[in-house]
């Protein structure tokens, strides 16, 4: 609930979170209590309320890349414990030609999907194609190598059984293009079994799309068995996995929501990881002998932004003042303490070019002196979507009170990640608050989003966060290219510097911190390490004992 203070302080902050947790805390009294969660089988606490599709040409969400990065191989993967290194997965060899536009692949002989059928560069090729021709929101990471439903056929081609060749547009910076294969879009699903699931609409195939929304069709170390939306997540270990069988048989994903729900169930032995847990409830189990913590600097930044299709907020003073309206060391000292880092630009840290750099801080005087000059020196009345989970909850509450210390009268509208994600998507919102986790450890997955635009229209094709938030950047967009071409490692991270440096001053979003990803679980616990991105903490290396 908001705070009835017109101040907002630390321990004003603080008070409010112990509200809402406290409340969380009360409904754990109707849970049943269970024995201790099978040796072979890992049950995992967590809020999955974002999940919309299974289907990794259409998955985007944050818990729909941990399924897609436990289920699903694709060429290359990322080494966890160093991100600039790239990893073996389905292709042993790799390599680009001198012209910097083909590149070219050698796959690991022997594979089989779960289903037993037998993979081949066929299926590669198909799964790739198929990402761009269904076109949903993340075959961008594909079609940014100009790449389209017209072209894709000619330039993604199986050589030979085990071989393949993907033809970019433009040389583009090799390691962009290596890390962009590391995506969930481009996992590779099982062409067969995919193909035999096809509807048909007036004569037209849906390459499977319809039936893998809810099913799996992969070869890595673990099979998605079931979802229940907002109930539950079940995997299982694949026994035709090519490389090392996955530790537990199972892993059992608990939709839950509240913190407070999450430590109950963690420390009755219930659930076996938590995964959402307030910084309050994290220090009260650090008293507890049996279970441990695990902490990873995560490649997610939260923030929230300003739809430029509202008159007022599409005025310059108007984005500027929202940005000098956040207690950042407030939020920092309470709300995301342990669980994040105040971060005031878009590149996470620990990517190529990332800047440290944090101007704002709260200045009531100086909004108010820049909403005066928009022509708004009483305030306006604007409301914003939120995701009804923690941090988000908290720090929407604690920007509400400091809006409305300079006039400005914010109205919450909650909702779960499904609905204000579709909102978010068709530009109908006032203001979004959420969160954006790197896509493939490379600058431009967070460049190619929030300083590029393309193409601004209702009906374009491309539809990063800029155009979410209606923020036509032509010049911007044209920097943001030419970083995605520079093949000199120094100098490209100069030009990421310059574009954040621009986007702090100019843009409708406000950048609030940098995600550090901790995770609580059982001391009989042991191989859980978080990654820096959705798809890379990998439950099937997990072991109980």
């Amino acid at each position: 609930m908001p705070l009835s203070a017109s101040k907002l302080t630390r321990r004003s902050l603080a008070r409010a979170a112990a509200a809402t947790w406290a409340a969380a805390a009360f409904t754990t009294a109707t849970l049943p209590l269970h024995a201790a969660t099978p040796k072979d089988t890992l049950v995992v606490a967590m809020a999955f309320d974002d999940i919309i599709s299974l289907d990794p040409a259409e998955a985007f969400e944050i818990s729909a890349g941990e399924l897609m990065g436990n289920g699903y191989d694709r060429l290359l993967r990322y080494d966890v414990n160093d991100p600039s290194k790239l990893l073996p997965d389905l292709a042993t060899k790799w390599s680009v030609s001198a012209d910097g536009k083909t590149y070219s692949f050698e796959l690991r002989p022997g594979v089989r999907f779960a289903s037993g059928n037998a993979l081949s560069a066929e299926d590669v090729v198909f799964s790739l194609q198929r990402a761009v021709l269904l076109d949903k929101t993340p075959a961008f990471i594909l079609t940014q190598f100009g790449l389209n439903k017209a072209s894709v056929a000619g330039r993604i081609k199986a050589t030979g059984p085990l071989t393949l060749t993907i033809e970019t547009d433009k040389a583009y910076a090799p390691t962009l293009v290596y890390n962009c294969l590391t995506a969930n879009v481009a996992s590779v699903v099982d062409k067969k079994l995919v193909m035999s699931k096809e509807a048909q609409k007036d004569g037209v195939g849906d390459l499977g799309a319809a039936w893998l929304k809810t099913n799996f069709a992969g070869s890595g170390p673990m099979k998605i068995r079931e979802w229940r939306a907002n109930e539950i997540v079940a995997l299982e270990r694949n026994d035709n996995y090519w490389g090392a069988k996955a530790k537990p048989a199972r892993v059992i994903y608990r939709h839950i929501k509240e913190s407070a729900t999450q430590r109950l169930l963690l420390e009755k032995g219930d659930a076996d990881i938590a995964r959402n847990l307030t910084p309050q409830d994290l220090e009260a189990l650090g008293a507890h002998k049996d279970i441990r913590t695990t902490a990873t600097p995560k490649g997610a930044v939260y923030y929230f932004s300003l739809n430029q299709k509202n008159p007022i907020l599409a005025k310059p003073e108007v984005r500027e003042a929202f940005k000098w309206l956040v207690d950042y060391d407030a939020i920092g000292n309470t709300l995301i303490k342990n669980i994040g880092v105040v971060h005031q630009n878009f590149l996470p840290i620990g990517l190529l070019g990332a800047a440290k750099d944090k101007p704002y801080k709260l200045d009531v005087a100086k909004a108010k002196a820049l909403l005066a000059k928009a022509g708004h020196p009483d305030g306006f009345k604007v409301t914003i979507d939120m995701r009804t989970v923690q941090p988000v909850q908290g720090i929407t509450e604690a920007i509400q009170q400091t809006l409305r210390r300079a006039g400005i009268e914010l109205e919450i509208l909650p909702g779960d990640g499904k609905q204000t994600l579709t909102k978010y998507r068709a530009r109908t919102h006032d203001i979004f608050i959420g969160q954006w986790g790197a896509d493939y450890w490379d600058p431009h997955t967070n460049a190619d989003t929030f300083t590029r635009n393309p193409d601004n229209a209702d009906d374009a094709k491309s539809k990063p966060l800029a155009w979410r938030n209606a923020w036509a950047i032509p010049e911007l967009t044209k920097k943001s290219d030419a970083a995605a071409l520079e093949r000199d490692g120094a100098q490209r991270a100069r030009m990421y510097q310059e574009i954040q440096a621009e986007f702090r001053k100019s843009s409708p979003f406000v950048m609030l911190y940098q995600q550090t990803d901790v995770a609580a679980y059982r001391g009989n616990v042991s191989g859980l390490k978080i990654g820096p991105t959705s798809d890379s903490t990998y439950l099937f290396a997990v072991s109980k004992r």
